[in-house]
């Protein structure tokens, strides 16, 4: 293992976050092969050198663990529910030992793909905007969507006064009325962002309730085969397609009037006062126009 700064060998651990950690450094608390470290530019090797924080050498920090679960409906992704509802580590039950947290949410009552990690960076990058990794949802909802309100999702609509972010919004199956009742659809919902409860606020903001919701893709993972409540380790190859992820393109500045419509923005209409500011283009290849005679007034002597 080659060496690293001491404040992700500590964080890494276990024994605080990064920030903490750097505190702990700052402190004096921190010791490698017995002599104080105050400097956050410091390296070690945790497979060779004795770290030690306030005289305890650390422990070794636990191999890293990639879990793939298809959360059934009716369990809550969190380690205490205060209502005692059944969570995901009850599922995991004792065969992880290693302390891995959720990457992202499911609520109650979706179901679908989870990955459970203890590799902090990679978590951050796979839940963040900015890594790149999209979420694909296989969606029913009551009622079929118009295509104007499909178009609608897909630019992103408003939320809690947050607009969403440009998402893949695709119709791919519908259901016919029942004795009076109005059909279903399914929609293919991919999203580069997870907000709480957003594929369902965003469908519930254009009239239309979700009944089903089940994640069925997690950038390049997807399991068909893996059973409700089932998990499993990741292969190698699947961490690797992963952190190979493509960050996010940066999102351009968006201009004071959003609002608008967007034929009003392609093609915005100056006002009076631009009007009359505005100057036609020049011609390069016209000649140039004599310069008008100013005229001078002069101002009529009196005699005295």
């Amino acid at each position: 293992m080659t060496a690293e700064r001491l404040q992700k060998i500590l964080a890494a651990s276990g024994v605080a976050s990064r920030r903490a950690a750097e505190e702990l450094i700052l402190e004096g608390r921190v010791t490698v092969n017995g002599t104080v470290v105050t400097e956050l530019g410091t390296k070690a090797d945790p497979t060779v050198d004795h770290v030690k924080v306030d005289g305890k050498r650390l422990r070794s920090a636990p191999p890293l663990r990639y879990i793939l679960m298809n959360k059934p409906r009716g369990v809550v992704v969190t380690r205490d529910d205060p209502q005692r509802r059944p969570t995901v580590y009850v599922l995991l039950g004792t065969r992880v030992s290693e302390p891995v947290v959720p990457v992202g949410r499911l609520d109650f009552d979706s179901e679908g793909l989870i990955l459970l990690t203890n590799d902090g960076p990679l978590a951050f990058r796979i839940a963040h905007p900015s890594g790149g990794c999209r979420k694909e949802y296989e969606v029913k909802v009551s009622g079929v969507p118009t295509p104007a309100k499909i178009a609608k999702l897909a630019r992103g609509i408003l939320i809690d006064g947050v607009r969403t972010h440009p998402a893949t919004v695709e119709l791919i199956d519908t259901t016919p009325e029942k004795n009076g009742v109005g059909g279903n659809a399914w929609l293919r919902v991919i999203l580069g962002e997870g907000r709480s409860r957003q594929v369902r606020k965003m469908l519930e903001a254009v009239g239309h309730k979700v009944s089903k919701l089940r994640r069925v893709a997690i950038g390049p993972l997807r399991d068909k085969s893996l059973p409700p409540g089932g998990f499993r380790d990741l292969a190698p190859a699947e961490v690797a397609a992963l952190r190979a992820l493509e960050p996010a393109p940066k999102k351009a500045s968006t201009p004071l009037a959003a609002s608008t419509s967007p034929k009003a923005r392609a093609n915005p209409s100056p006002g009076p006062r631009a009007a009359l500011r505005s100057k036609p283009a020049s011609n390069p290849n016209r000649a140039p126009e004599p310069a008008k005679a100013t005229p001078t007034h002069r101002r009529r002597e009196t005699k005295r």
